[in-house]
């Protein structure tokens, strides 16, 4: 019986592009997302931007507030003193000299944060969009739909949505601003049910919030939704729209527009 002679089957050729596809497909590194599908930034990168905000915002508080400096020097020297008198009652001067310098910084660093927010509600007081500003600087998950109702004479009522219910916010003259919360709030019924409303008027007047009050006031606001409610909530007001008149984009002090850092500060 003859037998068949083995058939010499060639081992696959394995090209030189191949091998540079696949090193080149090594060497790639995938770039890392944040949970919001954009790349991270690495925390030395993070450092720096907020070290320019800061310097940012030192340079806009120092010219309205030429005090600044003084004002933080002495809260540092204060501060630090009080720390080494201690330590010296304790017989360790030298063991609570870093405390102190840190305390003492963190204590100019209190008073600048203060003075800086100070110097921003300065400045954006009664023109037409501040309590607008106010509250898309406000912390937390809040939806802040501005310009929902206004007049000619930019009174305005901007809706928040936040874990407390609507809560309905009005700037400008209180006899105009009047019927615009009534019909708002008329409109919004018909879509929240028995979801709480609440309404503020901005002004220094009997019964209405100031501006640099209005974020406390609105975040001391009981909790009346959990953040599944919210969202479900803010679905249905997606039907209403949102703003119908035109307003400023914050207000706009000496005719600029507030920076970034500024509003950095005032969250802090």
């Amino acid at each position: 019986m003859a037998r068949s002679k083995p058939t010499d089957t060639p081992a696959p050729a394995t090209t030189k592009a191949g091998k540079g596809a696949t090193a080149s497909g090594k060497g790639a590194k995938s770039e890392k997302l944040g949970k919001d599908g954009k790349p991270k930034v690495g925390r030395w990168k993070k450092f720096t931007t907020s070290l320019g905000q800061i310097k940012q915002a030192y340079t806009l508080t120092y010219k309205n507030d030429p005090k600044l400096p003084w004002v933080m020097l002495i809260a540092f020297v204060v501060v630090a003193a009080v720390v080494e008198f201690v330590a010296i009652l304790l017989d360790s001067p030298l063991l609570f000299l870093p405390i102190a310098i840190l305390l003492g910084l963190l204590a100019a660093l209190v008073v600048f944060s203060r003075r800086a927010q100070g110097s921003a509600y300065r400045q954006v007081e009664g023109q037409p969009g501040a309590a607008a500003w106010v509250l898309e600087g406000m912390r937390g998950d809040w939806r802040v739909s501005s310009g929902v109702a206004g007049t000619s004479q930019l009174d305005a009522v901007h809706r928040v949505l936040g874990r407390p219910g609507i809560i309905l916010v009005a700037e400008g003259q209180p006899q105009r601003v009047r019927p615009l919360i009534a019909q708002e709030k008329r409109r919004i019924a018909k879509v929240v049910g028995d979801t709480p409303i609440y309404d503020i008027t901005v002004g220094d007047g009997e019964g209405q919030v100031p501006l640099k009050k209005l974020s406390s006031h609105v975040m001391k606001l009981p909790r009346n939704l959990d953040g599944a409610e919210v969202n479900s909530l803010g679905k249905r007001m997606n039907a209403l729209g949102g703003a119908r008149m035109p307003i400023p984009g914050g207000p706009m002090p000496g005719g600029k527009q507030m920076t970034v850092s500024q509003r950095q500060m005032r969250r802090r």
